[in-house]
């Protein structure tokens, strides 16, 4: 069985977008950029040799970034989550997918400069929303919705022993 890719939908910002994901996350690359050619004209408007696609990867996830034009907007309805060790991490990545234009939200949750919801989050949380303890999760929510950005040291304050 093949992985899945990931397409994202730009009007016109899709090779910019994948240079940038992939100047923020390791081993990323593009593998191909496809252009637009006089057939179908008619249909997307686009001129012929301006960019279609961009084939990409990100830690070896593969992406498609297409410019379809500007019918349609990322909204929070799917967001890409990318889980961190160390809060080094989670500020790098948060800083790095907020600038120029970028908008923080909620509870770990971000939009970039191209609108795309992600959610940084820490790898320990699903062990901590896992635990039976209910009081323990309770805690850990608690201290959750009170964050824009995630910090382990106090969500670990939370979680106690």
């Amino acid at each position: 069985m093949k992985p899945f890719s990931i397409c994202l939908w730009f009007d016109h910002e899709a090779e910019e977008a994948a240079q940038f994901y992939i100047s923020i996350f390791k081993n990323g690359k593009i593998n191909h950029i496809a252009p637009y050619d006089k057939e179908g004209f008619e249909h997307h408007g686009k001129p012929e040799g301006s960019v279609m696609t961009v084939d990409f990867e990100v830690n070896n996830q593969k992406f498609i970034a297409v410019n379809g034009g500007p019918l349609f907007k990322f909204n929070e309805s799917i967001s890409l989550m990318v889980y961190c060790d160390t809060q080094k991490e989670i500020d790098d990545y948060w800083e790095k997918l907020t600038a120029d234009g970028g908008q923080p939200v909620q509870c770990g949750w971000l939009k970039d400069k191209f609108g795309l919801s992600w959610q940084i989050v820490p790898s320990i949380m699903d062990e901590m929303m896992r635990n039976p303890n209910l009081e323990k999760r309770k805690r850990v929510m608690a201290e959750m919705f009170n964050m824009v950005k995630f910090d382990i040291e106090k969500l670990r304050q939370a979680y106690g022993n």
